[in-house]
């Protein structure tokens, strides 16, 4: 009998732990037909940072944004009403949105859920989906000192509230892809941000040193070409023209182990998480010494790849002084809201300045913008347009903005992904 007895306590004790980890899973599971109807959430409302409805529920039926730029904007974050969209809030934030208790479950007095904000801002939203043009590609914006992510746009995308009867065409390839979080794409010159940490670092002498680009920078085993002949260049004029040449050099001094050390440090390689999220997997392969893979890998080529919400993350923490702050997209409120940003140091603060210092631009196409970036064009290919990026922060007072632009296939990051960054970064700091 006490044998019985110490079974069923110890089967009872199991259950409840696993009741108070897994219960708001198994509430907000599809089979909870109290809040479901045929697979459908029929339950919570959904709303931006300042309280536009993004998704609601109107006699039984689930209904998004009034505006449709609003509900195409918001769409890979918000979620479809079939729940194609895997990482959308109406998948990610069920158990929220149903407003789950540990005491209650799923039940609420009127039936009508809870309601969620969200950390973004959907006008913020329109101006990058109209930035981006019916392009494919991603804008992502978030406060580096607060970790909430203002304006996270994938492209393509449709009206939820009509969607397409057929997605099969070129026009609507990964439209349930959220390119944000669940791509990765070959980074390009961007990728040098990380090459130029690491020599900062591990190559005391960086600054007095002069480079000498021809064009073409020969190694053991092939070569690395540079767009342009730049001549003698020390190592911020190096940075400042994107050259080719001095990261080459400075790959094969580091080696494919330091690089890796710093892309596995950074968040560049591997997976991340963003509001419960994780990200698509970035990746750097270690290439030979000596090689011109191992060099054209310093420069974001070779087999590099980065998810865009991973590099936001990585030019935050330049601009909070090396911390990293781990982004969300759940809005704060009561106790929470009090609470300090949770942040990770992914960097020594002194690099995080000087790489600061590299960044910082002075140009009349980001006007009133305190500016720190890096473009990117990232070859994907002989026949092939590159990827355009561009990426970096600005200090503006009231405005420690984080941003990464990537434009499929755009051609160059300062001419196609800069102005889609200064629209957005304009719309954020003047209204």
């Amino acid at each position: 009998m006490l044998l019985l007895v110490a079974v069923a306590v110890l089967g009872m004790g199991f259950y409840l732990v696993r009741f108070v980890v897994f219960g708001h899973e198994w509430a907000s599971a599809p089979f909870n037909q109290t809040v479901y109807r045929r697979g459908l959430l029929v339950t919570g409302t959904l709303t931006d940072r300042n309280g536009v409805v993004l998704a609601s529920v109107t006699d039984g039926v689930r209904t998004f944004a009034e505006s449709r730029d609003v509900r195409r904007a918001t769409l890979h974050t918000v979620g479809d009403l079939q729940g194609n969209i895997g990482t959308g809030a109406l998948t990610v934030y069920a158990s929220d949105m149903i407003g789950y208790s540990f005491f209650t479950g799923s039940y609420s007095r009127t039936g009508e859920g809870s309601t969620t904000a969200l950390t973004i801002d959907s006008k913020l939203n329109v101006e990058a989906f109209k930035a981006l043009n019916g392009r494919r590609g991603v804008v992502m914006v978030s406060n580096y000192k607060t970790g909430e992510v203002l304006c996270m746009v994938s492209n393509p995308s449709f009206d939820p509230d009509d969607p397409p009867a057929d997605v099969s065409g070129p026009s609507f390839e990964g439209v349930y892809l959220n390119r944000a979080i669940s791509s990765a794409y070959t980074p390009g010159s961007v990728y040098k941000l990380l090459t130029a940490a690491a020599a900062i670092e591990k190559t005391g002498d960086v600054y007095d040193r002069v480079f000498e680009c021809t064009g073409e920078l020969k190694t053991g085993l092939g070569s690395l070409t540079c767009p342009r002949v730049h001549g003698n260049i020390d190592f911020e004029r190096g940075v400042e023209l994107s050259c080719n040449i001095v990261f080459g050099e400075l790959a094969l001094e580091l080696g494919a182990d330091t690089l890796a050390e710093y892309a596995g440090k950074y968040g560049l390689s591997g997976r991340l998480e963003v509001g419960g999220i994780i990200t698509a997997r970035g990746n750097f392969d270690k290439a030979g010494p000596d090689t011109a893979n191992l060099a054209w890998s310093g420069v974001g080529q070779y087999n590099n790849t980065v998810c865009p919400a991973a590099m936001l993350r990585f030019v935050g923490a330049v601009a909070n002084n090396g911390n990293a702050a781990e982004m969300f997209l759940l809005k704060k409120s009561g106790v929470q809201f009090l609470l300090p940003a949770s942040t990770t140091r992914i960097m020594n603060r002194n690099t995080a300045v000087l790489l600061g210092e590299l960044m910082e631009l002075q140009s009349s196409s980001f006007p009133g913008l305190q500016l720190h970036a890096k473009s990117g064009t990232a070859q994907v290919g002989r026949d092939t347009e590159p990827h355009a990026w561009y990426t970096g922060y600005i200090t503006n007072d009231n405005f420690p903005l984080a941003f990464v632009v990537v434009v499929e296939n755009g051609g160059s990051g300062t001419a196609v992904a800069g102005p889609v960054a200064n629209r957005v970064l304009q719309a954020a700091v003047n209204g």
